[in-house]
């Protein structure tokens, strides 16, 4: 589907909206080893915040000072209320599913991995029918509607090729992070997430999504064989934990390292990453600058506990570089 051409007498910058999955994550540790069953164990931190990777990643623009919209839903309970309130100073419109609102207890242990308990939830009953009338034409040209958590709403994710087309139709560009799939990379999961990716133009994923989408251990023979199924203008970034990022365009590769903090738990650093990285092309920053703006926004978010002391625009400085290049 053909994009609407630029009008250079439009000045607004472009903007983003979030279409996608949001939660409650409670998040608390750190625990070594897993402790036997009837006993209690007290845990040192906890944090009780607004998650999913749509969420996170609206709330990581709110970090950084970066406006967006928000499109999704949250349960008809007392978690959903409290939810929709977390998203303060964020155009967040916040529709009521009749269901409870799905919740995610992180447990972090001392040797940095996660084990997560998530409920099932509003988060299956979100659809894009519900979604679909929030939405309008794309206010300006260059703006970008992100996808988020298909693999936790079903209902979303049956109506994907629907979804992207009406986002295309209405002047979007689609950037999309799909998660990793419960059941894995099975052949007719892959073959429509290929699906999905082919038409996207900023395709946000992780390593190890990578590397399963593409069938291999290799990093770079991943990036190659996904590279020729997608669109030539498309962007594919791969998100490398403490490591970076990487990204192939137009037959180039690009890397960024991230820098090194200490962290007590790492949930949503790929979403903060999403949220730097967009924010930085949105502000016209090119592709080298906005790998490195979302490494800096992923290791500077994740660097704070709790994550709901930071204040809206407190790490609006980390996606401006000193030298700002197009590519």
């Amino acid at each position: 589907m053909s994009k609407p051409p630029m009008d250079h007498r439009n000045t607004a910058p472009p903007s983003l909206a979030i279409i996608g999955d949001v939660a409650v994550d409670l998040v608390l540790g750190p625990v070594d080893g897993w402790p036997a069953i009837g006993t209690e164990t007290i845990m040192r931190r906890s944090e009780l915040r607004a998650g999913g990777s749509g969420g996170n990643t609206a709330l990581a623009m709110r970090h950084l000072g970066a406006p967006c919209r928000l499109l999704s839903q949250v349960g008809a309970d007392t978690f959903g209320g409290w939810l929709a309130g977390e998203f303060s100073g964020i155009d967040a419109q916040l529709g009521v599913a009749q269901a409870a609102t799905t919740v995610s207890t992180g447990v972090i242990h001392t040797c940095g991995e996660r084990t997560f308990f998530t409920t099932r939830g509003h988060l299956e009953e979100q659809s894009w029918a519900q979604i679909r009338p929030l939405v309008g034409a794309a206010p300006t040209p260059g703006s970008i509607a992100l996808l988020t958590g298909a693999f936790l709403l079903p209902k979303m994710r049956d109506a994907y090729g629907q979804v992207i087309d009406d986002l295309a139709e209405l002047g979007y560009q689609i950037a999309i992070d799909t998660g990793w799939p419960p059941e894995g990379w099975t052949p007719a999961i892959r073959a429509a997430t290929l699906g999905w990716l082919s038409r996207c133009d900023h395709i946000l994923l992780n390593e190890i999504e990578v590397t399963g989408l593409a069938e291999t251990d290799d990093l770079d023979t991943a990036l190659r064989r996904l590279t020729p199924l997608l669109r030539p203008e498309a962007v594919l970034v791969a998100k490398t934990g403490a490591k970076g990022a990487v990204a192939h365009y137009g037959g180039a590769r690009f890397a960024a390292a991230a820098p090194q903090v200490e962290v007590f738990d790492t949930i949503g650093a790929g979403d903060s990453f999403n949220a730097g990285y967009l924010a930085a092309r949105l502000s016209g920053l090119g592709i080298q600058d906005a790998l490195a703006g979302g490494c800096r926004a992923a290791s500077a978010i994740i660097n704070h506990f709790p994550r709901r002391a930071i204040a809206p625009g407190q790490l609006a400085d980390l996606v401006a570089p000193a030298h700002a290049g197009r590519n």
